[in-house]
């Protein structure tokens, strides 16, 4: 199972927007997953968002296990991206996700995924916030 550290302040921050009571979805956000926000071929790998949900959603059935107890979800194909030693951090008003081997994306989105596919719908980018 993939595990995931987290900061105390990116924990912090998680409360701070009374998210740790939500399911967590981890996307590489490359415009390929039905949440991403951004993408294309030169982004893949480089652009992450944490997908806020009330429910688990049965196509990130990977859970990810983390100190916090948190319910945190990804795909295989996300967790191709990611090495061991997989950390969240909040420095400097950026959410950061590095592992072992890469600092991955230095400024994560949060994103509430009802509000994304509902922007779907009509054809426009949902709201996304870095912190």
């Amino acid at each position: 199972m993939t595990s995931l550290k987290m900061s105390d302040q990116f924990y912090d921050l998680l409360v701070k927007k009374q998210l740790t009571d939500k399911d967590l979805i981890l996307i590489a956000d490359d415009g390929g997953g039905k949440y991403s926000l951004h993408g294309g071929a030169c982004t893949i790998g480089t652009q992450f968002t944490l997908i806020t949900l009330d429910h688990p959603d049965p196509d990130y059935p990977v859970a990810i296990d983390n100190a916090r107890g948190l319910k945190l979800w990804s795909s295989d194909y996300n967790l191709y991206f990611f090495d061991t030693g997989l950390t969240l951090d909040f420095q400097h008003n950026n959410i950061i996700i590095k592992d072992d081997a890469h600092l991955l994306d230095s400024a994560v989105q949060i994103a509430d995924g009802q509000q994304v596919l509902a922007a779907f719908e009509q054809g426009v980018t949902a709201p996304s916030e870095t912190c």
